[in-house]
């Protein structure tokens, strides 16, 4: 083949360009590939120095028919972009010219300018265009405009065969991101969880009211993981999504006010102070609102009427009672030591219970506060020698930091604990893991915890406790996630779970006995209650 002669490929091109013949330059120019680099740069400018009517289409040829020539100069689409950018008409013409067979690079390219005069005429080809690759880089180039003229069509496109169709229209209406299109998103929900996760992330992205409502409406989905995924983001979105959630604490759906309280609590604003306290006058029937409700007030700065949080010491339940201590102790004052005080001068068995709930929770101002009352000091010598190990000496280093060894010494010298059988317990909130520690001491178990369910899997590759006891509703992992990495490894006769939550929903039950729990416990729980689960659980798997 005769060497390809540069000089004359120059000369041909601007013949070419005086005489208006695309074809012939079309010919040159697929030799582009075997001349030099100083002479493709020559054929380039000359191109971007002709009529615009003639040297589009001859660019387009090359990003078409040559991308290795393409790949190698940059500057070919740089060109093309810049004469574009000066006649944007003459764009649009060419997206309606018959002429231009391909117009693949030109339907990107107005996306890339972001060239909302070419929406109707890319509705118009994907109107009649048959190829679903075409018709996704239209739609992405439609995402891209975000035009609202475009919803309609981009709405359609929810409803496709093609999964990547339905994918590309997801994220170009999330682009749009009007309150037409994340309506129309919204309405697409319900039929597929992965779908559901990337509308969810577009909601969490626009974050418009619309968006924040759809966000909050998933937080009472049937199903964990969209649960746990839309809680995620409102905690991301933070304050913003603080009014929307309020208004859920006026409801009366337990499950649903309980998770509201979850994010409002991980978010930390203090406008949601108030209203929770509202909640809490209501006196709510379900022991787990209530329990939701102090847990989230202990994460909250309450800087005025923090006195009424030891009402909930009093309560019938003792998670609750726990997560009011807490609050207490996160906002301790004065007054509210007076307050202990108070009630531990009350009826003997109310007392004893106050006393009890405040060694058990940890909670060190209060605490330290009563350390010389002898009131508390007699009561609370009745568990502190029996309490888990890691509690005795919490409070025996607390006391001594604070020149307070002869309380001390009155436990520290108790018997180390003698070797138990291990329960493990998974749960995202640390004051449920220190019920569990309390808990499980106290009915004879070796309580091993862990906020995290990666850390447990990562634990439970070398070690096999007695049980595992799980919670439901936990961030990157649930405890039906958790539970079906476990049953890899270990069958129910080896390794009982009991999944312990709030949630008493038939889809989540269903799914988690099919994953391979052995028994479902509803918060709150005792150690009467978590005793008999874990009795009848063993006996279950040993028959």
């Amino acid at each position: 083949m005769a060497e390809l002669n540069g000089k004359h490929m120059i000369e041909e091109i601007q013949d070419n360009i005086k005489t208006g013949d695309a074809l012939k330059a079309q010919l040159v120019l697929s030799h582009m590939g075997g001349i030099d680099q100083k002479t493709r740069n020559k054929l380039v400018y000359l191109l971007s120095r002709a009529d615009v009517e003639f040297s589009v289409p001859l660019f387009l040829y090359l990003l078409q028919k040559h991308p290795d020539v393409v790949g190698d100069m940059p500057i070919i689409r740089e060109t093309l972009l810049s004469i574009l950018l000066a006649y944007p008409e003459k764009l649009v013409a060419f997206l309606g010219s018959p002429k231009i067979d391909d117009k693949t690079e030109l339907i990107k390219l107005v996306g890339e300018l972001k060239l909302e005069t070419a929406t109707s005429k890319l509705l118009e080809i994907v109107a009649v265009c048959d190829d679903e690759a075409e018709i996704h880089i239209i739609i992405e180039s439609l995402g891209l405009i975000g035009d609202p003229e475009s919803i309609n069509t981009l709405t359609d496109y929810l409803y496709a065969a093609n999964r990547e169709l339905i994918t590309g229209a997801i994220q170009s209406l999330g682009q749009v991101g009007t309150p037409t299109a994340m309506h129309r998103l919204a309405e697409r929900m319900g039929t597929d969880h992965e779908i559901d996760y990337m509308i969810l992330s577009i909601f969490a992205e626009v974050q418009d009211q619309i968006s924040l409502e759809k966000l909050n409406d998933t937080i009472r989905s049937h199903y964990a993981h969209m649960r746990t995924f839309a809680k995620s983001e409102l905690v991301k979105i933070g304050p913003k999504a603080v009014p929307v959630l309020i208004e859920n604490l006026y409801g009366s759906d337990s499950d649903f006010l309980i998770h509201t309280l979850n994010v409002l609590g991980d978010i930390g604003d203090e406008s949601a102070v108030v209203p929770i306290r509202k909640l809490l006058a209501n006196e709510p029937k379900s022991a787990n609102v209530r329990f939701a409700a102090y847990e989230g007030l202990a994460m909250l700065p309450l800087k005025k009427g923090a006195y009424t949080l030891t009402a909930g010491l009093t309560d019938c339940e003792d998670h609750v009672c726990v997560a009011a201590a807490r609050a207490i102790d996160k906002n301790f004052s004065t007054i509210l030591g007076a307050g202990i005080k108070n009630l531990l001068r009350g009826p003997e068995a109310e007392a004893r219970h106050i006393s009890k709930i405040i060694v058990n929770a940890q909670v060190d101002n209060i605490f330290l506060n009563l350390a010389d009352d002898e009131v508390f000091e007699e009561l609370a010598l009745v568990y502190l020698p029996h309490t888990h190990k890691d509690i005795r000496n919490h409070y025996s280093q607390l006391l001594k930091q604070n020149g307070k060894e002869a309380f001390a010494q009155k436990f520290t010298g108790a018997e180390e604990d003698t070797v138990r059988p291990k329960i493990v317990a998974v749960d995202d909130s640390r004051m449920i893991l220190n019920i569990y520690k309390v808990t499980l001491h106290e009915l004879g178990f070796d309580p091993v915890l862990f906020e995290f369910p990666s850390s447990a899997i990562e634990w439970l590759a070398t070690e096999k406790p007695l049980m595992v006891l799980t919670d439901l509703n936990m961030p990157d992992i649930t405890g039906i996630q958790l539970t079906e990495e476990i049953r890899k490894r270990y069958t129910s006769k080896l390794l009982p779970i009991i999944m312990v939550t709030t949630q008493n929903e038939s889809t989540d039950n269903e799914a988690a006995y099919v994953a391979g729990v052995d028994s479902i416990l509803h918060k709150p729980f005792n150690a009467a209650s978590l005793g008999d689960a874990i009795k009848n659980v063993l006996k279950k798997v040993s028959s």
